[in-house]
């Protein structure tokens, strides 16, 4: 309706506004040194002061808009979005903020091959699994002290590095990367299996090497903390509406199977009306 598309196009004015202020407040705009640039930044460069590069606030805001809903149109399809962030500015952040969704994440380091030699990465992660088994089962009650302590910590260490990949039984749909300068490996894994590729880059970056580039301040923590939150709510929106998807569905199905059963009574008192 005429009406509502006009109000829907205010709304979206509005939280556009909104945002920008949130962006500004949180030093998104804050760039590297002019010298440390990446040239294929400059479509979103506002600025140079004082030796620093200023990021253009209305184009991040329209990229972080392209990205939130193409994040939740894969929430929204039940898929897996892994989380790299392994600087020491982010990592505490994303493991906070990504923890209580269900999502994967890898904060501590970067194994090569996490992507292209998956199936390496399920062998250490069945690894665990068989360690843990053996805390159960009366194993561990059958070795030394020792062996104990070298099982323990071999099992931290895989931990550790795997991060709550443990839980994936396949490839991500996608990655979200912070620093794609510093997650280069991730990044590159990424391309070669065709993984999309959302990420915050910053001015030293090359936002080509990303599908969903978003163009922020990396290294500010208030500002890292946004764009996640931002991800975060896009892909909270969409696992909600799945779920909304399919109560509507279930609520068919049954409305149809009333129907059909109701349909059945009425042709079996029909067919006793005429056998008497």
């Amino acid at each position: 309706m005429p009406v509502s598309t006009g109000t829907r196009k205010v709304n979206q004015k509005k939280m556009a506004r909104l945002e920008f202020k949130q962006l500004l407040d949180a030093g998104v705009h804050f760039g590297h040194l002019k010298r440390k640039w990446n040239p294929n930044m400059a479509p979103y460069i506002f600025d140079e002061k004082k030796g620093i590069h200023i990021i253009d606030l209305n184009k991040t805001a329209v990229k972080l808009e392209e990205a939130a809903a193409a994040m939740k149109n894969i929430a929204r399809s039940g898929k897996k979005v892994l989380f790299v962030a392994t600087k020491k500015q982010a990592k505490d952040i994303v493991a906070e903020k990504v923890k209580p969704t269900g999502m994967p994440f890898v904060t501590e380091r970067w194994s090569g091959g996490m992507l292209t030699n998956f199936g390496t990465i399920r062998r250490t992660i069945k690894k665990m699994a068989t360690i843990d088994r053996m805390k159960t089962d009366g194993t561990f009650d059958n070795m030394s002290k020792r062996e104990r302590l070298q099982v323990s910590r071999q099992r931290e260490k895989m931990e550790k590095n795997l991060g709550s990949i443990a839980d994936l039984t396949r490839l991500p749909s996608a990655l979200f990367i912070v620093d794609i300068v510093k997650e280069h490996i991730a990044v590159a894994e990424a391309k070669k299996l065709n993984i999309p590729t959302f990420a915050m880059v910053d001015t030293n970056s090359d936002p080509t090497k990303v599908d969903f580039p978003i163009p922020a301040n990396d290294d500010a923590t208030k500002s890292i903390e946004l764009i996640v939150d931002t991800m975060i709510a896009a892909i909270n929106e969409g696992v909600e509406e799945r779920k909304n998807d399919k109560t509507a569905v279930d609520e068919t199905d049954a409305e149809e199977g009333t129907e059909e059963a109701a349909a059945e009574v009425e042709a079996a008192e029909g067919a006793s009306e005429e056998n008497a």
